[in-house]
Parts: structure tokens; C-alpha cells; sequence
């Protein structure tokens, strides 16, 4: 089975769909979505509409849970809040519905592939996984992790090989599972990378060969980025779609 695996959309509808084009190319058995389809971006709408029909499965991610009314984002920073208030007022009740309804986890049974948001220790808090300290707590659930947990969140790209006692973070490129080890991979951001690389990101996984992908396509920033300016949403938001941070 090939699965196409994609997460941080944020409402970025030019990303989306140059990255469901380039899956074309791919050979997709499913799709799958980990998160974060609105905040941020100009087009949450659409970004739902279009994820909701392509993808099996869509994971909770921390801004949907905020649209959604399943958490208090009242901490987060103004424009962040802000842009989460809009998205609230434009989404469509059947793609609000649907938000309230996503899960934290799944596992994909065929693949043998765990999906979250960020780490799977404490789901409902979103926490990241960026560094090996970070990866190191779900040693405290290896026994009950599949041999691959992808994540999003964090909106960079990581590899994180995990044995019983011991995490390695791994070059963020392109490889094979090794029997005897599980893996914990950040898949990167859609719709706002924040690696410098402004190109949006999203990856593969075949699971007969255990081989796992990173992607990454060109789209039209500046089509996006008005898109966000148009909303009244923080010019900041636009302006790292330029920079990819």
C-alpha cells in the first residue's frame, strides 16, 4: 500500500493543490491528512471542502480543535487568535461539524502506521516533537506505538529512530525502516513551512517496501499570500509564506 501523507495545511489552498497534483505522480492507494487544516491561511473553506473528500482519514490538529470549540486558544498570540475568530465565522457548518468530529490519533491497520498531530504520549495537548528529548518521552509507549508514527505540528521536517532504551535523530531524508527499530516522523507543513524552504511539503509511504519519502513542490506564494492580506489577516502570515518560517 502507497499512502500520500500531508499535514499544516492552514488554509493554504494554492499549496494544497499544487501538492495533490504532484500526487499524481505518486501511485496513491490513500490519502491522509494530519492536521491543521485551517489558521493562518486565506482559504479555510475551501481547504476543507477539498481535504474532506481526498482524504481517508484527517487527524485533529490544534487550530481545528480552536475553530472547532474543543480547546481555549485564548493563550495563544493576537493575530493567531484573530485569524482562528475569522476562520470560525466563515467556515460552513457542514466543514465546522466535520472539525468537531476529527480524532486525535488513528492507526492505519494495513500499514502498520500510527498518525497524530504531535506527540502521541499526551494527544489532547498537542505537544511538539522537534528534538531528541522530546522524541525520547514516548519511549515511555514504544510497546504500544506501530513501527512508524507520522506527526505534523511542528511544520519541519525530523526523523526519529526509537529502540526500547534509546532515541537518534536521523537526516530528514529520504529512507528505508530498519527491523528491530520504530520511527517517529515529522512529515513538514503544506500550507506554511518553516524550515527555509519556502516549497510546500509532503511525503510517501510504501508499506510493502518500508520505504518512506519527502516531498517537496513549488507553488504560487503570491496568489496565497494575497489571499491572506484580502481576509485582513496579520501580514506577517503572508510574508512567511515567502520566506518558508
Amino acid at each position: 500500500m502507497r499512502l500520500g501523507i500531508f499535514s499544516d495545511v492552514h488554509a493554504n489552498y494554492e499549496a494544497l493543490s499544487a501538492v495533490l497534483e504532484a500526487f499524481k505522480a505518486e501511485s496513491i492507494d490513500e490519502y491522509h491528512c494530519l492536521g491543521d487544516v485551517v489558521g493562518y491561511g486565506g482559504s479555510p473553506n475551501e481547504c476543507a471542502s477539498i481535504i474532506r473528500d481526498v482524504a481517508k482519514h484527517t487527524i485533529l490538529g490544534n487550530h481545528d480543535a480552536a475553530v472547532a470549540g474543543r480547546m481555549d486558544y485564548s493563550y495563544y498570540y493576537e493575530a493567531a487568535r484573530h485569524a482562528l475568530d475569522v476562520h470560525a465565522d466563515l467556515l460552513t457548518e457542514a466543514n465546522t461539524e466535520w472539525l468537531k468530529a476529527l480524532p486525535y490519533s488513528r492507526r492505519i491497520a494495513e500499514a502498520d502506521v500510527d498518525l497524530c498531530h504531535g506527540s502521541p504520549v499526551r494527544l489532547e495537548e498537542f505537544d511538539y516533537i522537534f528534538a531528541p528529548e522530546q522524541a525520547r518521552e514516548c519511549l515511555s509507549i514504544y510497546e504500544r506505538m506501530a513501527p512508524l508514527t507520522l506527526i505534523g505540528h511542528s511544520h519541519l521536517c525530523k526523523v526519529f529512530a526509537l529502540t526500547r532504551t534509546s532515541v537518534v535523530e536521523l537526516p530528514a531524508t529520504d529512507f528505508t525502516l530498519e527491523p528491530g527499530k520504530k520511527y517517529i516522523v515529522s512529515v513538514g507543513s503544506v500550507g506554511q513551512p518553516r524550515d527555509y524552504d519556502n516549497r510546500a511539503s509532503f511525503v510517501t509511504f510504501d508499506s510493502e517496501r518500508k520505504r518512506f519519502d519527502f516531498k517537496r513542490v513549488e507553488y504560487d506564494i503570491e496568489a496565497a499570500a494575497a489571499k491572506v492580506l484580502a481576509a485582513k489577516l496579520e501580514q506577517n502570515f503572508a510574508n512567511r509564506l515567502r520566506i518558508g518560517v
